[in-house]
């Protein structure tokens, strides 16, 4: 689950890469894009050591002629080395199988062929050009195929070949993906170099952006992490914003992801006493981008609940509690935040109205004990990735054997995006057994054929329990943060037995005095603003408006 208090860049940046998978922007938009089939302006490969055999010159005119199952099957014989071709021969069929099989939409045997190359690096004579084909692929294969990777294989000096105005696009795309590779191995600053390479006019422009968002808040730079958040909101609002497939939801992500740079910016420690600082400023810049966060986006309730932990940090409890409200409507019965019982019982505590911090901390119990209890009882049954991969798919199916009580919670766990990109890719290798069983039998029965045929059985089987893998992980990281939260909870339920001791810390009696006097639960009303008594009924209209009167009962 991507919710936490926000206390610490490293959570923001975990919370940043959860709503994104850390790629759910990977190739918005890039699979309508098109290149040449042939060069984009690189050199052409040095000549080939010898005549070619008949083989491959059958092969290389069937290519020209877009006949690529023939070619393809040509070009196997050759790699096979069945023609006895020079190795600058083999080299280039297998270069071309590569192109061929491209064409002939058997993209996860392309990937094989061009991972070899890629491999062999500057001993094969296509590695420079392969490059180029390896872009392509990812605007086809989703990112768990792992082509970032073997792009990673490549210098930044490679990319340059590329920088011409006629494959500007094709540029772009290769800095973006190798921004991703260096983001991906912890070299910050030089992602964010890639990054802002990228030109404006890019469809990779926004996604370069964001990720250069990300990257500085690894680096707990807030001030650069805000510009990079800030130029999407604006590129975006602005109109001048190209490639991006669903620009309101990026428009709603770089809003939530700006509201949590400021948030952790603004409640910190002091260096020398260790006592919090919150700076009501960017606090204050916080709530401003959570409040902007469309309500009809996917993003709405976590930004209503983040600006939660805001209102209570700046003692506007009544707006605290109006926002879990909203939360606990029934417009939002699948909705999963065990953490607003946790601060509703802190805020009433805070108000020294320890009947209800007490009530909260029960029905905190009540609501979630039983939930734990199950949890803890699949897992332990469950080990398996293979059997994770299979409760995955009858989730997703709305078929899974799960109590009412948890089958919302694990359904809303385990659809983040970076697990359906793994879906997602099994599906587009079943499609291609699919295809290579509609095949025609002498190009199905050879060995081209059986190489497609291990190829996608490899890939299947790794996608199948990386799948897997990462369910289970997801899985066990729900039962964390729900025992987490029983901690806190019952951490609550301490200090409640010692607030009724009378011993509770001096500390904490001085911020419950502070509290009375800032009068943070009150409602105020005013010229645009009126008090409708709550009598049960939600109205839609309200939502995100509501407010919680707490009477601070300290010192009565």
């Amino acid at each position: 689950m991507c919710r936490n208090r926000l206390v610490t860049w490293a959570v923001l940046a975990s919370l940043q890469a959860c709503l994104l998978g850390l790629a759910s922007v990977g190739t918005a938009g890039a699979q309508d894009m098109e290149f040449s089939v042939e060069e984009t302006g690189q050199p052409p490969a040095p000549p080939a050591e010898g005549p070619p055999s008949e083989a491959l010159a059958n092969a290389l005119r069937l290519y020209q002629q877009e006949r690529y199952q023939e070619a393809s099957v040509q070009f196997q014989r050759v790699v096979e080395g069945e023609t006895q071709d020079a190795p600058a021969n083999v080299q280039k069929a297998q270069f071309f199988l590569g192109k061929s099989l491209y064409h002939l939409r058997f993209y996860q045997s392309a990937l094989a062929i061009f991972d070899e190359i890629g491999q062999a690096a500057q001993s094969h004579l296509y590695f420079a050009q392969t490059l180029q084909w390896l872009a392509q692929l990812a605007s086809q294969l989703p990112e768990s195929a792992g082509i970032i990777e073997k792009i990673g294989r490549y210098g930044v000096e490679e990319l340059e070949q590329f920088n011409t105005a006629e494959s500007a696009e094709l540029y772009g795309h290769l800095l973006y993906l190798m921004g991703r590779y260096k983001y991906g191995q912890g070299e910050f600053e030089e992602a964010i170099q890639l990054f802002g390479r990228v030109a404006t006019d890019s469809q990779f422009h926004v996604q370069s952006k964001f990720f250069e968002g990300i990257s500085y808040v690894r680096m707990r730079r807030a001030q650069p992490a805000i510009r990079s958040f800030r130029s999407i909101i604006e590129g975006i609002e602005g109109g001048s914003s190209s490639g991006v497939e669903d620009k309101q939801r990026m428009l709603n992500l770089a809003r939530i992801s700006l509201a949590r740079v400021y948030y952790t910016a603004a409640n910190r420690s002091d260096p020398e006493t260790g006592e919090r600082i919150v700076d009501g400023r960017l606090l204050g810049n916080a709530v401003e981008m959570w409040n902007r966060v469309d309500q009809g986006s996917e993003y709405w309730l976590d930004s209503l609940f983040e600006e939660s932990w805001a209102f209570f940090l700046a003692d506007e409890y009544a707006r605290a509690l109006g926002n879990i409200h909203t939360i606990y409507s029934p417009y939002f019965t699948d909705a999963y935040y065990p953490e607003a019982l946790v601060l509703k019982a802190v805020t009433f505590f805070v108000n020294c109205q320890v009947d209800n911090a007490g009530a909260m901390v029960s029905r905190f119990h009540e609501n979630f004990d039983p939930v734990q209890q199950e949890l803890n009882s699949f897992l332990e049954s469950n080990q398996d990735n293979n059997q994770f991969y299979e409760f995955l798919q009858q989730v997703r199916a709305g078929q899974a054997n799960l109590s009412p009580r948890i089958r919302g919670i694990v359904s809303k766990a385990l659809s983040d995006r970076t697990l359906l990109r793994h879906l997602e890719y099994v599906r587009v290798l079943e499609g291609e057994e699919a295809r290579l069983g509609q095949a025609p039998a002498e190009f199905k029965n050879s060995s081209l054929g059986a190489r497609i045929l291990q190829d996608v059985a490899v890939a299947k089987s790794f996608a199948v329990d990386m799948a897997g893998d990462l369910a289970r992980g997801r899985y066990s990281r729900l039962i964390e943060e729900l025992q987490d939260l029983m901690n806190q909870i019952d951490t609550v339920d301490l200090e409640i037995a010692t607030f009724q001791r009378g011993t509770l810390e001096r500390e904490v009696q001085e911020q419950m005095t502070a509290a009375a006097r800032s009068g943070g639960g009150d409602v105020e009303v005013d010229e645009e603003h009126q008090v409708w008594p709550f009598d049960g009924e939600y109205w839609r209209d309200e939502l995100g408006f509501y407010r919680q009167q707490v009477t601070n009962q300290c010192g009565r």
